[in-house]
């Protein structure tokens, strides 16, 4: 029962931190529904998706509102995305085997694969929390990357977002910013509708081949959405660069804890 409640307290925080700071959050849903509610890693990437895509939908509306959505660079950068997405859920991860290799003695299953690549992701992720990028350490006004670079950001996005379950907007909004040349709130906004579009698409190509609970679903995906509100109405209280650094040093640890754990015990 405690663990339960702990779990969704989680699902609150998620929202709250896609609030505050409008990302980073997602990269916790994993491993809060494999070490505090026990389902597995390759479940917990599929219930992922949809949580994180429809919390991200959610989010994004807000910016739609305001006109903080750059839609072209959205349909350029988000269908690759979600070919790849969709296609690493519906053929790639069922074909993987359980058992991976060994080394040493020592069996890397697909489970502790699939979390110790989500806990790589989750230090990469950590990196670019912590070094906040801003409007200054960009000239937004440069020349755009060519439409091929923005394609294939997006299928090497989609194929991560596929195996691990998050929607890697700390990938997207450097790439938004940097290669599409988008200004930073709108690469935000941006990135945000590319996540609940990639990762809600994505998610359905786990239907038909996972036993989806979609009661505890849509309850965990409520209580994040619960948080998103939270978060946003108590965003003008902090600083957003102070809290998403301190964010950043958290989602170190934990990832780091993820691989200690797979790996030794």
């Amino acid at each position: 029962m405690i663990v339960m409640i702990l779990g969704y307290l989680s699902a609150v925080l998620i929202g709250i931190s896609l609030g505050l700071i409008g990302g980073g959050g997602s990269i916790l849903t994993v491993p809060a529904l494999v070490y505090l509610l026990g389902i597995s890693p390759v479940l917990a990437t599929a219930y992922s998706l949809f949580i994180v895509g429809f919390s991200s939908l959610v989010g994004s509306v807000n910016f739609m509102r305001k006109k903080l959505v750059d839609y072209r660079t959205a349909i350029v950068f988000g269908i690759p995305s979600i070919i790849a997405v969709y296609l690493v859920r519906a053929f790639v991860i069922s074909a993987l085997p359980d058992s991976l290799f060994t080394i040493s003695g020592f069996e890397v299953t697909k489970d502790i694969g699939i979390m110790v690549l989500f806990s790589i992701l989750m230090i990469l992720a950590s990196y670019s929390m912590i070094t906040v990028i801003t409007e200054t350490d960009i000239k937004v006004e440069g020349k755009k990357a060519p439409i091929l670079i923005i394609i294939l950001e997006g299928l090497v996005v989609g194929g991560i977002t596929g195996l691990v379950g998050a929607g890697g907007g700390f990938l997207i909004i450097p790439a938004l910013v940097f290669f599409a040349r988008i200004p930073m709130k709108t690469a935000v906004g941006t990135s945000l509708l590319i996540i609940a579009s990639k990762s809600l698409i994505g998610f359905l190509g786990d239907l038909g081949r996972q036993e989806i609970d979609w009661k505890f679903l849509l309850l965990f995906s409520t209580f994040a959405i619960a948080g998103i509100f939270l978060g946003t109405h108590w965003s003008h209280r902090f600083s957003g660069n102070g809290l998403k650094k301190m964010f950043g040093i958290f989602i170190l640890f934990m990832g780091m804890f993820i691989i200690i754990k797979e790996v030794y015990f």
